[in-house]
């Protein structure tokens, strides 16, 4: 099997499945192999490897993003457990602005998520001791670090458990809504 690209309804989102060879013993997969990548089309210089573990299912992290001109692109993948990852497109000039998709990403599926410049992203756990790793091709800045509110009633994100079974941290619980942020990004100025 070649690895795959999938083209998602999100302009510039893609999905990744590498090739997974499996035995009797479990499998093995290249998770990033740069030429592969680039001649799928997917050229970014990462420059980052990030893990997080949420130790509940319920544990909702986003809806994420850093402002131009210190924006990030995302590969993203599940080690262990299962997750519904968020994007929600905040590209002026894009034509999916201000639309949302969720995608089902765990270690039985191996799919990986590229999460362009200008996506705010986001993912709730839906089972205990999830690990999440992802590369970047920036890195953090604080005075850049922003987010939206995960219930905005404007997007109607549909997350896969009510609300009050979320755990979130304090400072995603008090981002704004989409309508009262003031975003730098331009569709264009987008990779």
């Amino acid at each position: 099997m070649k690895m795959k690209v999938i083209e998602t309804k999100l302009q510039d989102v893609k999905l990744v499945e590498t090739a997974v060879f499996g035995d009797h013993r479990g499998f093995f997969t290249e998770t990033y192999t740069e030429n592969k990548f680039k001649e799928a089309g997917i050229d970014y210089n990462f420059i980052q490897d990030n893990q997080s573990l949420s130790a509940e299912p319920g544990v909702l992290r986003g809806m994420h993003y850093q402002k131009a001109p210190y924006a990030q692109t995302k590969l993203l993948r599940v080690l262990t457990g299962v997750i519904y990852d968020v994007l929600v497109d905040l590209r002026k000039g894009s034509p999916t602005y201000a639309q949302w998709e969720g995608y089902l990403l765990s270690q039985f599926n191996q799919r990986q998520l590229l999460v362009p410049q200008g996506f705010a992203h986001g993912f709730v756990t839906l089972t205990p001791n999830v690990n999440v790793a992802y590369k970047v091709d920036g890195y953090y800045a604080p005075q850049a670090d922003a987010g939206i509110a995960f219930d905005d009633p404007d997007l109607g994100i549909a997350w896969p458990m009510p609300k009050e079974r979320l755990i979130l941290s304090d400072k995603d619980k008090k981002h704004p809504y989409l309508r009262d942020v003031d975003l730098n990004f331009n569709y264009r100025e987008a990779k």
